[in-house]
């Protein structure tokens, strides 16, 4: 099987999932406070975000949800940002706990989303909800990381953890925002 494209890739996960619309949606592990508006861009008379922000990880996913750890970066740090339209494109403006952030040696858990075949992975995007549960939200651009690992990592379909170089990007091709090189997995 032929590994999709990376500039196909969010378009195709910016599809609003009506399943979820009405469901009381699970806390992510990294949650924003509790008085957080919902974002500009969510439905009428629904809470849930579309292509913006965490994602939501519905209580009717047969995924379990992001278990608690506090050593590793929340996603609500890594989503807590805004966006512009430069020159035509939508360019993200980082808060500065966010940018400092970049070229530090973090961790990060997430669930996988592969990029090349196979078992064991070493490029694959990790991501703040698993984008095989047909009940979740996914979230925009900021609520995944592009990973590229030293070692390769088991794929599985539960929350996996590693550790590496993160990176901040400004300008990257592919719309991505965050990046991790020279990762390996964390139990």
């Amino acid at each position: 099987m032929k590994p999709m494209p990376m500039r196909n890739l969010f378009s195709g996960l910016c599809l609003s999932s009506a399943m979820g619309v009405g469901v009381s949606a699970q806390t992510l592990s990294s949650p924003l406070p509790p008085d957080t508006p919902p974002p500009a861009n969510a439905s009428e008379g629904s809470a849930l975000p579309h292509g913006r922000g965490a994602g939501v990880h519905s209580p009717l996913s047969p995924f379990a949800p992001l278990p608690k750890r506090t050593d590793v970066v929340a996603w609500s740090t890594l989503t807590d940002i805004t966006t512009r339209v430069e020159k035509k494109r939508i360019v993200p403006v980082y808060p500065a706990p966010v940018a400092a952030l970049n070229q530090k040696t973090l961790r990060l858990q997430g669930f996988m989303m592969p990029l090349e075949p196979g078992e064991n992975q070493r490029h694959f995007l990790l991501a703040s909800v698993p984008l095989t549960c047909g009940f979740c939200t996914p979230g925009g651009p900021e609520s995944m990381v592009e990973v590229r690992t030293k070692t390769p990592v088991k794929y599985k379909l539960e929350a996996v953890v590693v550790e590496g170089t993160f990176h901040v990007l400004q300008n990257d091709p592919y719309g991505l925002y965050y990046r991790i090189t020279n990762a390996v997995g964390v139990p």
